[in-house]
């Protein structure tokens, strides 16, 4: 039985924009709602990126659902930030909140002029925000000397719901340290084979919580016109990690990104053609991917009319996703 969730792109609508879909994304039946946290857009065609937690009380308060957001203390945010937000979160509207914690990219966190570390430097920073945190969300007074400095921290008002933390991961090695301290997990892909090993490692060594796959997808009238979304819009997506990490600016990401092929395209997102069969085929796909080992599938339509999509395109496309899925196991949420 899965859990059908939508994705709300900041980097692509403005946030008044971006609450009127979430709560559309609601009333079409989905089950709950997944956001990055960018303090860029990837490209600048995308043109926009609000900030996610001043979006999140708007958005949590608007609609009744789950909703959870990529969150990466340690540079751009101080772990005590991080942490006092997530609890603020998490008091308001318990058991709808979530944070996926990841180490960061570049293109957000270079703002600070600090410098940039190394992946596995990022990933053991990553590990200390997630102890100082833990021990804030248990109400500890915290002091703490290392990658990052925190000095006699104390939230003073605390969630009475568990504040989950998951964790994002986009390799094998990174969900199999995660699963030491995570709530859930949180990947994205196209290819089972690929997101299969992600998971896989992650439940081998022990992780608890949801699964969570996000799929980018392109759903228009015809495959000329789905692939001319994805270049618009998504052709970034040929630059993978751990490149991806690693480049400061929007205008960067479009050049790497240069002229890809239809075919590079489409193993990036998942192009389908709005129609009975086109919407069969997309589910099938879908449901595959989910089969890999996962609990909750959030879906990305990367076109900048949500509108559309969530006007009469979404409704199709849950109901199929339906049929061969059930209905949510667990809106919530999760939890170790």
């Amino acid at each position: 039985m899965a859990f059908i969730g939508y994705h709300a792109s900041h980097e692509q609508l403005a946030p008044s924009a971006l609450l009127e879909a979430v709560v559309a994304a609601e009333e079409v039946g989905f089950d709950g709602a997944f956001s990055a946290d960018h303090l860029a857009p990837w490209t600048p065609n995308q043109g926009h990126s609000g900030n996610t937690i001043a979006w999140l009380g708007a958005a949590l308060a608007s609609t009744r659902f789950s909703i959870g957001s990529v969150a990466t203390p340690g540079q751009l945010y101080h772990p005590v930030v991080s942490a006092q937000a997530i609890a603020t979160l998490v008091e308001m509207f318990p058991g709808r909140y979530f944070a996926a914690l990841g180490s960061g990219e570049l293109l957000n966190e270079h703002v600070t002029g600090a410098p940039w570390p190394a992946k596995d430097e990022r990933t053991a920073r990553l590990g200390e925000c997630v102890e100082v945190m833990r021990g804030l969300l248990a109400g500890e007074t915290v002091t703490h000397e290392g990658r990052v400095r925190v000095h006699e921290a104390r939230l003073w008002t605390l969630p009475t719901a568990p504040a989950n933390l998951m964790a994002t991961a986009a390799s094998p090695e990174t969900a199999r340290w995660a699963a030491d301290w995570a709530d859930g997990l949180v990947t994205m892909g196209t290819r089972r084979d690929q997101v299969a090993e992600i998971v896989d490692a992650y439940l081998d060594a022990g992780g608890l919580g949801p699964t969570c796959l996000q799929v980018h997808i392109a759903l228009a009238s015809t495959v000329e016109e789905g692939t001319a979304l994805v270049r618009d819009q998504w052709a970034h997506g040929v630059v993978t990690p751990p490149e991806a990490w690693d480049i400061a600016q929007p205008e960067e990401f479009a050049a790497r990104a240069g002229e890809p092929t239809d075919a590079e395209l489409a193993e990036h997102v998942v192009i389908a053609v709005d129609s009975p069969e086109g919407i069969d085929a997309l589910a099938d796909r879908l449901a595959d991917l989910v089969g890999a080992g996962f609990d909750r599938l959030y879906v990305h339509e990367i076109s900048q009319d949500q509108r559309a999509f969530l006007g009469h395109r979404a409704a199709s496309l849950l109901a199929a996703l339906r049929r061969r899925l059930g209905s949510p196991a667990d809106a919530g949420g999760g939890g170790r």
